[in-house]
């Protein structure tokens, strides 16, 4: 039977396949001790050179990082984490032998990181921040659409500026002149409104500038949400209850991937059990 990781907890003492990529590994010589993730998560799979064929014990020893495998054997508990899972292995079947892998466990800059960002992206706090992404875009819909909002996208090619013509990207646009990268798709949104009361968009956006910050980019993804008839103490309420929203469903999904992180629960916890601090 063949399994993600994620759900190994599962199938405890009995025999699955799971196929996935060799994230680390480490060998005394009588047993190899394989990490290996699928992108559901990340576990142990236990090879004993006692206990598997020799052919299986010689394909383990030529393997490398971030080989892709395919791996049977029996799922049980952590003899000391608890909660933890691993796999006796008892069989490999190898899908393809990595060529040597350029990032190493050692710290990088961010320029060699970003110049190989595609294997960059296989690293445990890179898993880890695009699940949480995940998680919180989806949260936004669920929220919102519980609010009675529905979705409205936006084009990404548009003939006006929205929040300033001096950070503009242009696009020349046939023999018609430039059209331009959206800088948000606000003015869409508050369009829509007249037809479908709630909505938002959610999308990429662009600002031409050049700043080398963390808080300027030149390209992001940004929500903008627009409703008709909403006072200020409803919008507040609407805002302070997508927030609480957001990182609740966080904590209940993505305890792993904020330990991984290194973030503290307790101090996001607070935003969901406090109200707001508001100006009026």
């Amino acid at each position: 039977m063949n399994i993600f990781i994620d759900q190994a907890s599962q199938f405890t003492d009995k025999t699955v396949t799971i196929r996935g990529w060799i994230y680390n590994m480490r060998s005394s010589g009588s047993i190899a001790f394989l990490q290996v993730r699928d992108g559901s998560d990340f576990i142990q799979a236990v090879v004993s050179k006692s206990e598997v064929e020799e052919s299986v014990w010689n394909l383990v020893e030529g393997l490398t990082q971030e080989s892709s495998v395919k791996l049977t054997g029996k799922i049980t508990k952590h003899p000391k984490q608890e909660g933890i899972f691993e796999m006796q292995v008892e069989f490999v079947e190898v899908f393809q032998k990595s060529e040597e892998y350029p990032i190493s466990l050692k710290d990088h800059g961010p320029d060699f990181l970003l110049d190989n960002r595609h294997l960059w992206l296989r690293s445990k706090k890179q898993w880890a921040i695009l699940r949480l992404r995940d998680v919180i875009t989806t949260a936004i819909s669920e929220y919102l659409h519980q609010e009675n909002f529905i979705r409205v996208d936006s084009p990404v090619f548009t003939p006006n500026a929205c929040e300033g013509t001096t950070t503009l990207f242009p696009v020349p646009y046939f023999d018609l002149g430039d059209v331009y990268l959206t800088q948000s798709g606000q003015l869409y949104a508050e369009a829509a409104i007249a037809s479908v009361g709630r909505c938002y968009d959610f999308g990429p956006v662009f600002r031409a500038e050049k700043s080398k910050t963390k808080r300027h980019l030149t390209e992001f993804w940004m929500m903008d949400a627009e409703s008709a008839f909403v006072e200020h103490e409803e919008n507040m309420d609407i805002q302070e209850g997508l927030v609480k929203y957001i990182v609740a469903k966080v904590l209940s999904s993505c305890k792993k991937e904020l330990d991984i992180l290194e973030r503290n629960t307790e101090t996001l916890q607070k935003i969901v059990d406090k109200p707001f601090v508001r100006y009026t």
